[in-house]
């Protein structure tokens, strides 16, 4: 199987045998993202497409027999990140990227009546911040050419799907973002329906949808002689990133949790049954149909490792420069001067405005003399842990289902210290898999049961999903972190709270909706 990962700064083409083994692959990386004015984040998506054909090229020169053996394509991509285009799939405008700041007017005014008890369960400001959030009313207000123009309004799996196959087919387990999706009965909104009304797009601009694991089209003629790859091969309906990570990590029921330590960290399971882990927050379409992935999401989870790299690892990242290495290596060696807790130094991740706590703000409290460099980076990693433990709290009480272990994956995950360290605020153990590439695992996985290589998920999972180390909980260490969550940790926001609203009122930061 080869599996298309175009991801926020990279695309990756990735060989999977029906094993479930990584053969080979090749990594094309790109600007995240361009800013034409301040807190925009802009893509060309011809870039993804040039950098799909790229990887699949140089795969193919390394890989001639088994590229030429290829039985079936799968396509994940990032979530919440749109391309408008015209019939013949020709971008109108830039792709505005999941990381776009910008703030359209509100679409959607509720009647007095509904406002009092959006208010009383402190779900009015999240409703505001959802429909200003949304890019297409952003297009929609400012571009109106654009979107006159606009003959389909696509997600980045969309517009690689029509780019290979020539239909405007994408899969339901793709629709994540700013959308008029329904995603309790997984299909469009109609008129008239909540979603429809924060996000009005045309039924006619959006993609027809197929279930994960149903064919998308098959490779065209001019796809091939661009990508290399055969013409008349499947092109089989895949998912979200995060999705095909969830079950690239074997998460197939609510027992189990998929950690994704990535630019956006996440806590994610896998249910037959719909249900909210945050209150009016939906769960989302696991790529196996029918089934729902709850989430809990910190964004710009370990982004803030490359924050503190760039901020205060000047030392490390010389040092990884002498030494040949990258320079996450040598900040790891800092987590090992510093004792677990951080000698009470404690971080509340809160990077940005989030729907339940939209005026909130970072914190870091228990600054002391004894303090260092590497004491605040450690601070940052438990704070991280803290934050998802507290998710997948969530997702516990919401399925009224105990979690027993957990797959780990994202960049971070590949850091033994960093993953030794959740386990132990987790009191759970944590485990890889055999390949870090569990997105492109997970859509491998669902393009072959689309191809009948497997009767079901269920006996694919078991026989492509293989773990690599598992990490156990020290007792000694949970113990003390036990005490800083409870004690402090949830109880950081609750305190600061009233604060942030008065930073908020004093500075316009974050801006009041």
């Amino acid at each position: 199987m080869l599996s298309i990962d175009c991801g926020t700064q990279s695309l990756r083409a990735m060989l999977f045998s029906a094993t479930g083994e990584l053969i080979d692959n090749e990594k094309i990386s790109y600007e995240p993202y361009f800013s034409p004015k301040p807190g925009w984040a802009e893509q060309d998506p011809e870039i993804l497409w040039q950098s799909l054909c790229k990887a699949c090229q140089k795969l193919k020169e390394k890989q001639p027999e088994l590229f030429e053996n290829i039985a079936g394509v799968g396509i994940t991509t990032q979530r919440n990140t749109m391309i408008n285009v015209d019939k013949n799939g020709a971008p109108l405008r830039n792709a505005i990227t999941w990381l776009d700041q910008r703030k359209s007017k509100k679409t959607y005014t509720p009647n007095p009546f509904m406002v009092l008890i959006l208010k009383a369960v402190g779900m009015y400001d999240a409703l505001s911040k959802t429909q200003t959030d949304g890019k297409c009313n952003w297009i929609i207000q400012n571009e109106p050419d654009i979107w006159s123009k606009t003959y389909k309004y696509l997600q980045v799996s969309g517009f690689l799907n029509f780019r290979l196959t020539g239909s405007f087919l994408d899969s339901i387990g793709s629709q994540i973002g700013h959308i008029p999706f329904d995603y309790k009965k997984m299909k469009w909104s109609k008129k008239g329906e909540l979603s429809y009304s924060l996000f009005p797009v045309e039924i006619e601009k959006l993609s027809d949808l197929v279930m994960p694991g149903e064919l998308i089209g098959k490779i065209t003629s001019k796809a091939s002689n661009l990508t290399g790859i055969k013409e008349g091969i499947p092109v089989v309906a895949c998912g979200s990133d995060k999705g095909c990570e969830t079950i690239g990590m074997g998460v197939v029921d609510k027992s189990k949790a998929s950690l994704s330590f990535g630019t956006t960290a996440t806590v994610q399971t896998t249910s037959k049954n719909y249900f909210e882990a945050i209150k009016f927050m939906p769960p989302y379409p696991a790529v196996i149909p029918g089934y729902y992935n709850p989430e809990v999401e910190i964004f710009r989870g370990y982004w803030m490792i490359t924050w503190f790299k760039n901020e205060f690892g000047y030392k490390e990242r010389i040092e990884a420069e002498k030494n040949g290495v990258i320079p996450e290596i040598e900040l790891n060696k800092m987590l090992e001067q510093v004792p677990p807790g951080s000698m009470g130094l404690m971080l509340q991740p809160l990077w940005g405005p989030g729907l339940k706590h939209p005026e909130a703000k970072g914190a870091m409290i228990g600054f002391g003399g004894v303090h260092t460099r590497a004491h605040v980076y450690r601070a940052v990693i438990e704070g991280l842990a803290y934050s998802l433990l507290d998710g997948l709290h969530s997702i516990e009480k919401a399925s009224k289902t105990k979690i027993r272990e957990a797959g780990i994956s994202g960049g971070a995950s590949m850091s033994d210290e960093i993953c030794q360290i959740s386990a132990d605020i987790f009191n759970l153990p944590l485990y890889r898999g055999v390949t870090h590439e569990t997105s492109g695992l997970g859509a491998a996985i669902v393009t072959s049961v689309g191809l009948k290589l497997y009767e079901d998920f269920e006996i694919a999972i078991k026989n492509m999903v293989k773990r690599g180390k598992t990490f156990h909980p020290n007792g000694e260490n949970r113990s003390l972190y036990n005490d800083l969550y409870k004690k402090v940790y949830k109880k950081m926001y609750g305190n600061l709270k009233h604060l942030y609203k008065d930073i908020r009122d004093i500075t316009g930061y974050p801006e009041r909706i």
